[in-house]
């Protein structure tokens, strides 16, 4: 065997093993913060100048955020990793990933989600705080309730999409997400992994 099959086997090795807790020393992306545009920007950029083959450790600390964004972010992510399948893009969570923070670890396939210790997950159902106004005729009061009522239907749609997402391959049903998420569902670090809702605890 030959110096360069060794260093091949090696990279596609690190594409499949469990990692240890040396595999996140240096990640090259750190995120802290609450999720928004200006976050968005900043792991863009990082993004771009990540590794491009190998083991790509993204690290997040939020309070929350724009669910949005966090989409947005996540599909950066589902797209790098089909486009660069040489790439092994690993999600780290530190301290608290609330919310739009765990919006985000979704769009990491479960082998790639890891915690470190301690660290708290909260998962709730979006929110929404908006006045709607009935001034004109009935007809258009209609429409304008029929209107909120399609964008809160379909944001209930893209939320329930994102528990699916978190919960798959885990031992958490879609009945007991949506039975604890309105009450602001928190879950620590080790039973995040019992649950199989993640790989491991750094």
């Amino acid at each position: 065997m030959n110096a360069h099959s060794t260093v091949a086997d090696d990279a596609a090795n690190d594409l499949l093993r469990p990692l240890q807790a040396r595999d996140f020393l240096n990640p090259p992306i750190l995120l802290a913060g609450i999720v928004d545009h200006m976050m968005y920007a900043f792991f863009r950029d990082r993004l771009m100048s990540a590794p491009l083959e190998g083991i790509v450790v993204i690290e997040l600390s939020t309070l929350g955020g724009d669910p949005e964004v966090a989409r947005m972010m996540g599909e950066d992510i589902r797209f790098h990793s089909e486009q660069e399948p040489g790439r092994r893009f690993v999600f780290l969570g530190k301290a608290a990933i609330y919310s739009a923070g765990a919006t985000f670890m979704s769009f990491f396939a479960r082998p790639n989600r890891y915690l470190t210790r301690g660290t708290r997950l909260m998962i709730h159902e979006r929110k929404i705080q908006a006045n709607v106004i009935l001034d004109g005729p009935l007809t258009m009061c209609i429409a304008n309730l029929k209107a909120k009522l399609n964008e809160i239907e379909h944001s209930i749609q893209i939320q329930n999409e994102g528990f699916q997402n978190l919960i798959a391959g885990s031992s958490v049903t879609m009945e007991q997400v949506l039975r604890l998420a309105p009450e602001n569902w928190y879950v620590e670090a080790d039973e995040a992994r019992n649950l199989g809702l993640i790989e491991g605890v750094i």
